[in-house]
């Protein structure tokens, strides 16, 4: 764990819904990260969680009545609000996110809500009818615009045996957004400087027709969202994509692997590399300056292939290679072999494999469901927006690189 939240007081506020089961973890990792943590728990959550559990892993008390007149003789209510440099809400139910919308105060949880001036992050969770419901959404658009700040939900299936958006955002998530919330002068990842590329690339055949793919670089734009956010100083080297650069961002626009290639190279030494394009394995072996015509009664004109270069291997034999090599599998059968093959082949430290059959809707869509793999382990993310999957992918990347990471691998 970390010092990146090191004095931060954190006040976590918990809803009734079934993924309060996780904020014992949640609240876990916030205080390996160096937060202090206090519990308030609605009625609701209490039939999922104990009191005992959440001031175990806390060391705290758990507040849970706006009536309880020990505390209230010195208004606990706004003193637990004031005490705090952030609230999280989690899990944030739709009675949760309706309540504060309209400025309810009923409850020790919505009463501390309306009366603090701290800022504010929601992690919803709740059944895919009640999220995807107009009231919820204009809840959500209210709560927005007020300056709250929204972490997910996540896509997949429910406890209620539907599958859809609602599912509260992993406790590694939330956290990597209150460290991003809380980062000012706290940046894991300030003084680095960090290598993404993103898109597809596009291998002209002649003027007017090209190879490509379908990527839509999302994946890669979200993660140079994340290490930026995190502090690391981005370069962005993208295909074509219809995307806008994040902001502290610096985008190197390119077209065909050769030109991503070449814009790597340039962008040398980068202590971080995460090469999530998914660039073209072959090229037109020549490319016609003129619009190849169609012939009536010929047969289709013969188009000869060549292989293009193979960055994450080119990366990964460069003299001046990153401290961490991050390459992506985007495949459709056998995902996990096949990753830990382009492992060992392509000479990297981590790949980031995902299945990108048809069926998923992963290319060009909006989630992602990855499997971290290393050369000793294999993590498997449940589905999460490819925002989440960015965030989270940014806070191992800083845990990797944190003090206690390298003091752990040299007692070893």
């Amino acid at each position: 764990m970390s010092d990146l939240l090191r004095g931060k007081r954190i006040l976590l506020i918990i809803g009734g819904g079934i993924a309060a089961y996780k904020t014992p973890e949640l609240v876990r990792q916030l205080k390996g990260s160096g937060a202090q943590v206090r519990c308030v728990l609605t009625a609701g959550g209490a039939q999922f969680v104990t009191p005992l559990t959440l001031g175990s892993v806390s060391g705290d008390k758990v507040y849970e009545s706006l009536f309880d007149l020990t505390d209230e003789t010195e208004m606990g209510h706004i003193q637990l609000s004031r005490d705090a440099d952030l609230i999280v809400v989690a899990p944030a139910t739709a009675d949760l996110m309706a309540k504060m919308a309209q400025g309810l105060a009923g409850d020790l949880a919505s009463t501390a809500l309306l009366a603090t001036d701290k800022p504010v992050l929601l992690a919803p969770a709740m059944n895919v009818r009640m999220w995807l419901h107009p009231a919820t959404q204009r809840n959500l658009q209210t709560l927005q615009q007020d300056g709250i700040e929204v972490i997910g939900p996540d896509s997949g299936d429910m406890a209620c045996g539907e599958t859809g958006p609602g599912r509260m955002s992993e406790p590694e998530t939330i956290t990597a957004a209150v460290i991003r919330k809380l980062g000012a002068g706290t940046k894991p990842l300030a003084g680095k400087r960090a290598l993404i590329t993103a898109g597809p690339t596009h291998e002209p055949i002649d003027p007017v027709r090209y190879i490509a793919n379908r990527s839509s670089g999302k994946q890669g734009y979200a993660i140079a969202e994340a290490v930026a956010g995190l502090g690391a100083e981005t370069v962005l080297v993208s295909g074509p994509t219809a995307l806008t650069a994040p902001a502290n961002v610096t985008l190197e626009a390119v077209e065909t692997a050769e030109e991503m290639k070449q814009a790597c190279e340039d962008h040398l030494p980068s202590c971080i590399a995460v090469l999530s394009a998914a660039v073209a394995d072959w090229r037109s072996a020549a490319t016609s300056n003129a619009k190849i015509k169609k012939q009536q009664n010929n047969a289709p004109p013969a188009l000869t292939l060549t292989e293009n270069p193979d960055i994450l291997a080119h990366l990964s034999r460069h003299p001046q290679r990153p401290d961490l090599l991050v390459g992506f599998a985007a495949e459709t059968d056998d995902v996990i072999g096949n990753a830990r093959d382009k492992l060992a082949r392509k000479g990297c430290d981590w790949i980031v494999a995902n299945d990108v059959s048809p069926e998923t809707g992963v290319m060009g869509g909006s989630d992602n469901t990855v499997h971290i793999i290393d050369k000793s382990n294999h993590e498997a993310w449940e589905k999460m927006s490819k925002v989440d999957v960015a965030r989270k992918l940014a806070a191992r990347i800083a845990d990797h690189f944190s003090a206690d990471h390298f003091s752990a691998d040299a007692a070893h």
